[in-house]
């Protein structure tokens, strides 16, 4: 246990200096290895078999349409229709961009590229109307984990590979606690935006608005019609989640291209080049992360842990405040996709000890790591969202927390000690796995 205990140690280490995350986990893993006596080539063969998977194939795919999606200026038309309809109260224009992430992040699936594409385009209003940018970069960083819950989420993907749980079941599992929040987050904007001096857009009659809504809808309907594509095809049993991935990405390409003419020879080449990249981290990290979480679980640590935590306390409430606190520690120091690895093998076999089922804690987890995101010291998505913005880390702080308190945790703890949130889709669609 020792071995281990140091092993953990050198992760967390590793990741507070900065060390890759792929790499941090390879040390651990090393360590283990060396210190314990096991054999690498097995190990490393075992890494290979788990990573091996159909499943995983949707990931990238998610990725590319993501990308596709960012490059091709669909956020844009995106952003004009929901603007139509709350862009007209005081708060409104904040309202837009946490609907508007809510809804680019269902197609996308990726928290970053909601972030970089809805920000980029949003910030610049938010600023002509008056908001902060240290406000505004808060705004859009609390609302772009929101393609973690809205599905399809490639996190959810990535939870249900892991935990051989039901793709359908884990993508309707968040719908419910990623709607909670994104009305926590409207009605957060709308208490602090009373102390901005924000300027409004002229009034329009009845006529103006239909003829201008009716033009803004029009230029979306390519744009919604991806969803309705991807979640009808994965819901109606047509489709896998990696068969929707494929078609999201065969459907967003013309739709940049000749729809929305955003996504030029240029812009194509540059999505297939990031994807590509960040596909090649996402794996390599895949098959380190696989390997640290089977050494853990052949030095039987989940058992461990759920011991430990039972010599405290049986209360199931209080184990499930503990397995949160430690998902959020886990949040603030890795990113979704390792976090999701990492926790999955370990958390999941306490809370189904305690009467969780895996749908359920699909969206505790997810809302967790959505909200470790955004939860300084580490917070990728605060920091990327402060280089979209231009806006300073300080100025976003106290933003930032009154978001995390006031609609994510408060989003947690619905999700957390409220199982229908998560289980009243699965059960109405899938009623056969939960037996």
């Amino acid at each position: 246990m020792i071995s281990i205990a140091i092993s953990i140690i050198i992760l967390i280490g590793c990741l507070v200096v900065g060390m890759p995350i792929p790499f941090a986990f390879g040390g651990a893993f090393l360590w283990i290895t060396y210190t314990l006596g096991f054999n690498p080539n097995t190990l490393l063969a075992s890494g290979y078999t788990q990573i091996n998977s159909t499943i995983l194939l949707a990931i990238p795919l998610f990725v590319l349409a993501g990308k596709v999606m960012e490059k091709g200026r669909i956020g844009d038309a995106l952003i004009g229709l929901v603007e139509r309809f709350v862009g007209r109260f005081k708060s409104g224009l904040g309202a837009v961009a946490v609907i508007t992430s809510a809804v680019f992040g269902s197609i996308s699936g990726s928290a970053s590229a909601t972030l970089s594409c809805i920000g980029a385009l949003m910030e610049p209003r938010l600023t002509r109307a008056g908001y902060e940018k240290g406000y505004t970069a808060a705004l859009l960083a609390a609302a772009c984990p929101l393609g973690l819950l809205i599905p399809p989420s490639s996190a959810q993907v990535l939870y249900a590979w892991s935990s051989g749980t039901s793709v359908l079941a884990c993508f309707t599992a968040t719908i419910v606690p990623g709607l909670i929040l994104v009305a926590l987050l409207c009605l957060v904007n709308m208490v602090m935006t009373k102390k901005f001096d924000i300027v409004q857009p002229p009034k329009e009659n009845f006529q103006t608005w239909g003829r201008n809504t009716a033009r803004s809808t029009l230029r979306a309907i390519p744009a919604l019609i991806m969803p309705v594509i991807i979640l009808g095809g994965i819901y109606g049993g047509i489709m896998t989640a990696t068969e929707a991935a494929a078609i999201s990405v065969a459907y967003a390409i013309p739709c940049g291209m000749f729809i929305y003419k955003g996504l030029k020879g240029d812009g194509l080449h540059q999505a297939l080049t990031e994807s590509a990249c960040a596909t090649g981290v996402i794996m390599v990290m895949f098959f380190m992360v696989m390997i640290f979480s089977k050494l853990l679980t052949m030095q039987n640590v989940p058992a461990q842990i759920a011991q430990a935590l039972l010599s405290i306390t049986d209360n199931k409430y209080l184990i499930l405040l503990m397995v949160n606190i430690f998902m959020v520690i886990i949040g603030m120091l890795m990113d979704d996709t390792s976090g999701i690895l990492l926790c999955t093998p370990i958390l999941l076999p306490i809370v189904q000890g305690i009467g969780i089922h895996p749908v359920h804690f699909a969206a505790i987890l997810g809302v967790n790591l959505g909200m470790g995101n955004i939860t300084p010291p580490t917070a990728p998505m605060l920091y990327l969202s402060g280089r979209v913005c231009g806006a300073k880390i300080n100025k976003m702080l106290s933003p930032i927390m009154i978001f995390i308190l006031f609609a994510w945790i408060p989003t947690l703890l619905i999700t957390t000690y409220i199982p229908a949130v998560a289980t009243f889709l699965p059960k109405l669609m899938m009623p056969q796995i939960f037996g």
